[in-house]
C-alpha cells in the first residue's frame, strides 16, 4: 500500500466521507482509510490480514501486564490504566491494556510509540503520570479510567498541553479533555428523541441527585427540543432511598406524561419501576426510557421489559470482538472497544499528520469518526457524542428495533 500524508484539510474531507461507509465496522479501517491514499481499497480494509491474531495470540496475556512501551513511530502516545489494581477496576485496566496490544499489531507498530503506564488504580497516581506524560512530550494521552483524575485534568491549563482521551465512565469532558466512553446524557437524550420522534410530546425526567444531574437535563431537554417535545417536570433524586417519594410528586404534579426518562447512574432503577408502576405508569402502558447503564446488568426483572434503551450497537464491534477472543482466549467488552478505538484514531492522526496533527480542529471535527463503537465525534466542551442503536427489553433481553439513532 502507497501512503502518504494528506494535508489538514484532507483529512477532515475523508472523515466526512467516512459517515457513509458500512463496508467494514471497526475504526482502524476506518480512520486508517481518512490517513491513507491507496489504490486498492481493501489494502487498508483488511489491516489484519488474517496475520495479526496469530501474532497477538503468541506474545499472551498476562494476568497483571506491567507497563511497557510498543510500537517504533515518531509520534508519543501516552496510556494509562489500572494494570495492577484489584477487582474490576484491574479487570477493566488488563481488557484495554489487550485491546490497546490489538489495535497496535494492526495499526500501530511503525507509526506510533506508545507507552502504558500502571496507575495502580489510584486516582493521585494517575493525575500525577498524566502531568508527567503532558511535561515529557506526548502528543496525545490516553486515559486515565479513574474519574477524579480525569476531572482534576480538566483544571489543568496552557497552550502546549495535548489532548486527552479520557477512558473514564461517565465523564462529562472538558475543553482538550474528551470523553470516550458513552456516557448516561448521551443515552438518555437518544432514546427520549427517539420517543419523540414517534410523536410524544411531554416527557418527565427522572434523574440521580448529584454533580452529572445538570448536564443530563440539558442533554435531554436539547435532544427533544429538535422534534417539539419538552420536559414537563424533572425530578432529582436518591435511587435508593426517596423513589416512593419521586414517583409520588410525579404523579401529583404531572397529569399524563407521554414518555418516562430515567436515568439513576450506577443504582438500580427498580425501586423507581416498581413505585411507578404502582401508581399505574409501567412500560407496557407508556414509553418508559432508561439508559445504557441498565444493560451493564441483567434486564430480567418484570420491570423492565417493555422499556427503552438508546445504546451502543454490538453489531459494530463484531470483527473487533471475534479476533480479540481468539487473541487473547476471553471475550472482549465495551471498554476494551473504547480503548481500541483511542488508539487507533491516535494512529490515524498520526498517520495523516504527523506528530504534529494533534490539534483540536482535528480532533473536534463536527463529520467525527467511525469505530468498533459505531460512528462518535467530539465536541468543544470534550463532551463525546455517539450513534446509538434503540433497544427495547423484550422476555430479559434487548432487541433492536432501530439503526443510528444520534446522541449529537
Amino acid at each position: 500500500m502507497s501512503v502518504k500524508p494528506t494535508q489538514p484539510g484532507g483529512v477532515l474531507a475523508a472523515l466526512s466521507r467516512l459517515r457513509d461507509m458500512h463496508t467494514v465496522a471497526f475504526v482502524g479501517a476506518f480512520i486508517m482509510l481518512a490517513a491513507c491514499q491507496s489504490k486498492n481499497a481493501s489494502d487498508v480494509l483488511d489491516p489484519a490480514g488474517g496475520s495479526i491474531v496469530a501474532e497477538a495470540n503468541s506474545a499472551g496475556a498476562s494476568a497483571v501486564p506491567r507497563a511497557q512501551t510498543l510500537g517504533k513511530g515518531e509520534t508519543k502516545v501516552s496510556m494509562l490504566l489500572p494494570l495492577s489494581a484489584t477487582g474490576s477496576a484491574g479487570a477493566k485496566g488488563r481488557s484495554m491494556f489487550d485491546a490497546a496490544k490489538l489495535a497496535m499489531a494492526d495499526l500501530g507498530n511503525d507509526l506510533i510509540t506508545l507507552s502504558i503506564e500502571d496507575t495502580h488504580g489510584d486516582s493521585e497516581t494517575a493525575k500525577d503520570l498524566a502531568v508527567k506524560a503532558m511535561a515529557s512530550g506526548a502528543n496525545v494521552v490516553i486515559g486515565p479510567t479513574e474519574l477524579d483524575a480525569a476531572k482534576r485534568l480538566s483544571a489543568i491549563s496552557g497552550p502546549t498541553r495535548p489532548p486527552v482521551l479520557v477512558l473514564a465512565d461517565n465523564f462529562a469532558g472538558a475543553p482538550g479533555v474528551y470523553a470516550m466512553a458513552l456516557n448516561e446524557a448521551d443515552s438518555a437524550a437518544a432514546g427520549a428523541a427517539a420517543i419523540a420522534q414517534k410523536g410524544k410530546r411531554k416527557f418527565v425526567l427522572f434523574v440521580a441527585r448529584g454533580p452529572v444531574a445538570g448536564a443530563i437535563e440539558k442533554r435531554v431537554a436539547n435532544g427533544l427540543s429538535i422534534t417539539g417535545a419538552s420536559i414537563a417536570l424533572t425530578l432529582r433524586f436518591d435511587p435508593s432511598n426517596e423513589a416512593e417519594k419521586a414517583a409520588a410528586d410525579m404523579a401529583a404534579t404531572v397529569g399524563a406524561p407521554e414518555g418516562i426518562v430515567i436515568a439513576t447512574g450506577d443504582a438500580s432503577p427498580l425501586p423507581l419501576l416498581r413505585a411507578l408502576k404502582a401508581r399505574g405508569y409501567s412500560a407496557d402502558q407508556m414509553a418508559i426510557i432508561g439508559t445504557a447503564r441498565w444493560l451493564d446488568q441483567p434486564v430480567v426483572d418484570p420491570l423492565y421489559q417493555g422499556a427503552y434503551v438508546a445504546g451502543l450497537d454490538k453489531n459494530e464491534t463484531g470483527p473487533i470482538a471475534d479476533r480479540f477472543k481468539a487473541a487473547y482466549g476471553y471475550a472482549a467488552d465495551v471498554n476494551a472497544a473504547y480503548a481500541y478505538d483511542s488508539v487507533a484514531l491516535a494512529t490515524g492522526i498520526a498517520n495523516a499528520l504527523g506528530p504534529k496533527g494533534f490539534s483540536r480542529q482535528v480532533i473536534e471535527n463536527r463529520n467525527g469518526f467511525r469505530g468498533s463503537t459505531g460512528v462518535f465525534r467530539f465536541r468543544a466542551d470534550g463532551a463525546g457524542e455517539r450513534s446509538m442503536s434503540l433497544y427495547r427489553i423484550q422476555k430479559g433481553v434487548e432487541k433492536k428495533i432501530a439503526n443510528a439513532v444520534t446522541g449529537y
